[in-house]
């Protein structure tokens, strides 16, 4: 397979279907309408991405638009830095959206030279350990090693068969509210209360009888570009740009700690410390790598990439997408896999 130069018929790809605008449930039938979506691909006779746009009033937004996109084009920072480069800001029509930069934190000036020598090689060693031990997990996984039999893994094929996406919303307040209290950050908030979710409903269909050292993973999806986060699509389409475009990304297998806590805030606490450890690693690097080469390995084995990517953005300004205010348009982005 190669690209090819060709011409895009926008009629092929953006879909504007006639809804009953007194239909009553609109959140309903946007799940249904991404589930009947889910069972169906992309023509490959043209680009592989397809618009949705529906007039459709949720209790979220005024209108939803659905992406569907083939993983082929990029991953999620490919895609949510193409989805950026489609909007403004409210208060300028012509200026692009404000990506925010973590500012450095300045060095200072240590003069204990031995103990930040003997920092240095313990933070390398630590790595090199790590890194070691995520690979001979990767290695058995792919061989013989797996997951604890329970209701939420699914049967070989799992993967191919049609999906629901059903989505609720939380105070993103409530979790910076958590995570200044417990010097952490969000991804370990959200990882915690993922755990915590995962343990009461696993406890639930065993009756409250929860088996001890249940093993359940996840494949986590890593930006592996020296430049972290969403980058601008213009510094993304240069020819020797640090940040690039396309599939630029590794995974890491994440493991879930599943028990009953009695202060919730252990969850937390878990999750950030499977977290720091795999920051000490370079699994992700080497998934990258094996992918990149497709070196097989000698049973057949297959994680399903399912990229869920976040955007960043200056709290202070409001952008505009195909004229829609951005805080009023609720945007699915689907991404096919590659199969």
């Amino acid at each position: 397979m190669k690209w090819v130069p060709t011409e895009v018929d926008l009629e092929r790809h953006v879909i504007v279907p006639e809804l009953d605008p007194n239909m009553d449930s609109p959140d309903k039938f946007l799940e249904d309408y991404i589930y009947i979506l889910s069972k169906t691909t992309i023509d490959k006779s043209q680009p592989l991405w397809d618009l949705h746009l529906l007039n459709l009033r949720t209790l979220q937004s005024e209108a939803v638009s659905v992406f569907r996109i083939h993983h082929s084009l990029g991953d999620g920072t490919s895609l949510m830095s193409l989805l950026l480069a489609c909007t403004r800001q409210m208060n300028d029509p012509l200026a692009l959206p404000t990506i925010p930069i973590r500012n450095k934190q300045e060095k200072k000036n240590d003069h204990r030279g031995l103990w930040r020598i003997m920092f240095m090689f313990w933070s390398i060693f630590q790595v090199f350990w790590n890194t070691v031990v995520d690979v001979f997990t990767f290695i058995a996984t792919a061989m013989f090693l797996k997951d604890t039999e329970n209701p939420l893994k699914g049967p070989p094929g799992t993967e191919f068969t049609p999906r629901r996406i059903v989505y609720r919303t939380v105070s993103l307040d409530d979790i910076k509210l958590v995570k200044n209290v417990m010097n952490t950050t969000i991804n370990d908030v959200a990882l915690g209360i993922t755990q915590a979710g995962l343990s009461r409903y696993i406890n639930r269909i065993f009756g409250g009888n929860l088996p001890k050292n249940i093993r359940l993973r996840s494949t986590l999806l890593i930006n592996i570009r020296p430049s972290a986060g969403i980058q601008a699509l213009a510094d993304m389409m240069e020819k020797d740009a640090e940040a690039k475009w396309g599939n630029w990304i590794g995974f890491v297998l994440l493991p879930f700690t599943i028990a009953i806590r009695s202060d919730p805030l252990d969850y937390v606490y878990d999750a950030k410390a499977t977290i720091d450890r795999k920051k000490h690693s370079l699994e992700a690097i080497y998934t990258f790598t094996i992918a990149e080469r497709q070196v097989l390995c000698p049973t057949e084995f297959c994680l399903t990439q399912q990229c869920a990517s976040r955007i960043w953005l200056d709290p202070w300004r409001k952008l505009v997408f195909m004229v829609i205010p951005w805080l009023s348009l609720l945007l699915v982005l689907m991404v096919n896999l590659m199969h």
